[in-house]
């Protein structure tokens, strides 16, 4: 699956790279845009108008307070993109965030993920294991997780630190 992705202000710009490089070619982010500063709303206007893939660590404005308790810009939004947040508890520094978005990109994937409609959301654990969980958004019929697991992150660090991603 291809994805158009759209890096949020809150991330590197570097990950757009990562997703060129694998294939996610019109993935462009906000700072490329000229759109940094945006309002949340307005820029999701923008993720619908061009049919983007929003990757953001600013989870709760755009899933709401969880996938249990949905309530952001993406659950108001009867059909979109997808939407990707990259969590950590104490913040995500520049090789966090390449390792995580490398595994996002894994997961997609792996799992054949089709992102309409639907949020993949990992978290850094305080063991430093990633978990993530992918559900529907907005919840059609109730709450709709699909999957939740664990995955080892240090691999996805040691390739930043080799260069590799």
């Amino acid at each position: 699956m291809t994805c158009k992705f759209l890096i949020d202000e809150c991330l590197t710009p570097r990950l757009r790279t990562l997703a060129v490089a694998r294939g996610h070619v019109e993935s462009t982010c906000v700072r490329d845009r000229g759109w940094q500063g945006t309002l949340d709303h307005d820029l999701m206007q923008k993720v619908l108008a061009e049919n983007f893939t929003l990757v953001t660590n600013n989870a709760v404005d755009f899933r709401g307070d969880g996938p249990d308790r949905p309530g952001g810009w993406h659950s108001k939004t009867e059909l979109h993109c997808g939407l990707v947040c990259l969590n950590a508890r104490d913040g995500i520094d520049l090789d966090m965030q390449r390792a995580m978005f490398a595994a996002a990109l894994d997961l997609i994937e792996e799992l054949q993920l089709d992102m309409v409609n639907q949020a993949l959301e990992l978290c850094l654990l305080e063991d430093a294991t990633l978990e993530y969980v992918v559900y529907e958004i907005p919840a059609t019929g109730g709450l709709n997780i699909i999957q939740v697991k664990p995955i080892p992150f240090q691999p996805y660090l040691d390739q930043v630190a080799r260069g590799l991603i």
